[in-house]
């Protein structure tokens, strides 16, 4: 099934027209946003439906041979995980390197695409839709939820809890209680990354990587980004690799972390380091389809509040992993 990008509604995946309102689907694909507000609009919208304002027209990506629209990965309901050895790395910017170690841990090979999300939410809250897009219009709580539901649908320890309490779909996003949120990183079930787990993995591990974004230092190469995207965001793994085997760690969409956010990291030698232990905002990775190429590099940090949602803001599941036992 598809759904029309004007209303919504659900279609049959031959379907040319909206029986609803008679839009045109099918092989227009292209979605962005009105950049006044936020309304869905497809490729050959001349004017904004909601609020008439003028914007530009872009090809689809059938049209643009210069837009790869078949992704390198097999789509599936459940994310693919990727081993990624533990090691030492410094952390952080030039100006700001700190030496941080890391245990072994899983990072998945994409970002949470929207078919993984509704197979584990019910539901697409994405404003740029798409099932093998990334999903987006995610806030930190959300992903927090997410995280615990496909621990348990899984059969996992879920990671995340307040108190005895790991089903925390019924808390208001903008409860203090969420400030409670602990990670039992001993758990085996899905987490967000750390921040430092993120830079990791996007620098290419063990491999420490010399380059600017995460596989090449040739953005176009990577990432969808602000240059390049047609104003959307793209199927995954669309973009080369690291050396890792991970795609669009940079560009498509920015990925929560688990941390609060620290204006500056730490200078003291870390190991395994979780980010404050009290903040109001969360970490933010790797820049996004609207982004330019200084936001996307592999080093660049930013913060959202965790109610905060974007269609340029996603994220990606972790898990530690645990050596085999003798």
């Amino acid at each position: 099934m598809i759904n029309c990008i004007k209303c919504a509604t659900e279609l049959p995946d031959n379907a040319k027209f909206c029986f609803n309102c008679g839009y045109p689907v099918g092989s227009i694909k292209v979605c962005r946003s009105c950049p006044e507000c936020g309304a869905a609009l497809s490729a050959l919208d001349r004017y904004c439906s909601r609020c008439g304002k003028a914007v530009m027209v872009v090809k689809s990506n059938n049209d643009n041979p210069f837009i790869k629209t078949d992704s390198a990965v097999q789509s599936s309901t459940l994310p693919k995980m990727i081993s990624i050895a533990g090691g030492e790395f410094l952390m952080g910017g030039a100006q700001a390197n700190c030496p941080v170690t890391l245990s072994n841990f899983m990072l998945s090979e994409t970002p949470v695409t929207q078919k993984q999300y509704i197979f584990v939410m019910g539901q697409n809250p994405s404003k740029l839709q798409g099932e093998d897009k990334p999903v987006e219009m995610v806030n930190w709580c959300e992903a927090i939820i997410f995280c615990n539901l496909l621990s348990s649908l899984q059969g996992f320890t879920p990671c995340y809890s307040v108190g005895s309490i790991t089903d925390l779909r019924t808390l208001d996003f903008a409860s203090p209680v969420w400030k409670r949120i602990i990670c039992n990183f001993n758990a085996n079930g899905y987490r967000l990354p750390t921040e430092a787990e993120w830079e990791y993995a996007a620098r290419g591990g063990k491999n420490c990587d010399p380059y600017k974004f995460a596989g090449s230092s040739d953005i176009s190469q990577v990432a969808w980004y602000g240059e390049n995207s047609d104003i959307t965001t793209h199927v995954v793994a669309t973009k080369k690799p690291n050396t890792l085997g991970l795609y669009d760690m940079c560009g498509n969409v920015m990925e929560w972390c688990w941390d609060y956010f620290a204006n500056e990291l730490p200078q003291q030698k870390q190991q395994n380091p979780h980010g404050p232990q009290i903040g109001n905002m969360h970490v933010k990775r790797g820049g996004s389809w609207l982004d330019d190429d200084p936001q996307c590099t592999v080093f660049f940090r930013s913060g959202s509040a965790p109610a905060g949602k974007s269609s340029s803001l996603g994220f990606r599941v972790c898990r530690t992993e645990f050596s085999p036992e003798i």
